[in-house]
């Protein structure tokens, strides 16, 4: 079960590791968008620190969800954004929802997982 976990998570992190950095560097031909989408990506891109912020914040919380120490730490990091993906998805790509599912899922069995390192954080004292 450790390797299935550790590799679980590797892969999950990578996966922000890459996203984060595609919002840096322009990786490959751009996906066909609805002429919906492509109005909110020029929303998005008119606030132009928005998506340097969520590319920076994809990579810390991949690399940290990667390494088994800070994992916990990179669970609590990447849930925004994956909450983000999440509502961006059923709003606008419900196709592309099974795999936002997916990762959903992978977080909150890691945040369950590590349910005891977060009571430190909500006790009383």
């Amino acid at each position: 079960m450790k390797i299935f976990k550790f590799t679980v998570c590797l892969l999950f992190g990578l996966m922000f590791v890459f996203a984060g950095m595609t919002k840096f560097v322009h990786m490959g031909n751009d996906p066909k968008m609805s002429h919906e989408m492509q109005k909110v990506m020029e929303a998005f891109m008119t606030i132009r620190w928005l998506m340097p912020l969520v590319g920076t914040i994809e990579i810390i919380g991949g690399v940290l969800f990667a390494v088994p120490r800070t994992r916990a730490l990179g669970a609590i990091v990447i849930l925004p954004v994956l909450m983000g993906i999440i509502l961006h998805n059923i709003v606008f790509m419900p196709s592309a929802l099974l795999i936002a599912g997916i990762l959903l899922l992978i977080e909150i069995w890691i945040i369950v997982d590590n349910k005891h390192k977060y009571k430190v954080l909500l006790s009383k004292e």
